[in-house]
């Protein structure tokens, strides 16, 4: 299996968390541009939802295109795209979550992600897949009760490691995917539904960053 990644090290180190099967050549790149037309797969981990971007991947001639893209949907997206739920300390986990529009590309993509060690959770064509938008709600929900001084970030962090057994409390989790994605998801969500909206405390924090 011939595989194109497109990734930073961060990306890297955690797609690689599981470690590789044999036989399997990976090839680290920085952009469309330079994916091989002989690949069978091309993992853009650092995509943007932006028509240039799109338009190169579009142009491969890989049989697989597999996007990160948390917050985006597939609609528009050519049939061979598969997004997938690669904000950081996601990536890492043995269960990627992904959508797909045709379910021809599942097996195909099981294929390849069974090379990194890593089994797919088919989710609906969503923002937020799952696990993202349960993780961005519980972040949304913190700086709502850090805004009314309910406590402290600290705190909160350890209450929630305490009482939930999660690896990391909702700052210090925002803090790892980066807390713009996580406003991003919300203000999309919150166009369907209001109990979305980003609490006022994170907001602010995105825009003065």
């Amino acid at each position: 299996m011939k595989i194109a990644v497109i990734a930073g090290e961060n990306e890297k180190e955690e797609l690689l968390a599981n470690g590789v099967m044999a036989n399997t050549e990976i090839l680290w790149i920085n952009s469309p541009e330079k994916v091989p037309a002989d690949c069978d797969c091309c993992i853009d981990l650092l995509f943007s939802n932006d028509p240039v971007r799109i338009q190169a991947l579009s142009s491969l001639k890989n049989p697989l295109v597999i996007v990160n893209a948390v917050t985006n949907t597939l609609a528009g997206f050519p049939g061979h795209f598969i997004r997938i739920n690669g904000w950081p300390s996601f990536l890492k986990r043995d269960t990627i979550e992904a959508s797909c529009t045709l379910e021809s590309m599942k097996v195909i993509a099981e294929e390849i992600f069974a090379c990194f060690n890593k089994k797919i959770s088919w989710t609906p064509d969503t923002p937020g897949f799952v696990s993202a938008r349960i993780i961005s709600t519980i972040i949304n929900e913190a700086y709502l009760a850090w805004g009314e001084e309910v406590s402290t970030k600290a705190e909160i962090d350890t209450a929630m490691k305490s009482g939930t057994n999660y690896p990391y409390g909702p700052f210090e989790w925002s803090d790892k995917i980066g807390l713009a994605l996580v406003y991003h998801l919300l203000k999309t969500l919150s166009e369907k539904n209001k109990r979305y909206e980003p609490a006022e405390k994170l907001t602010k924090e995105v825009f003065t960053l």
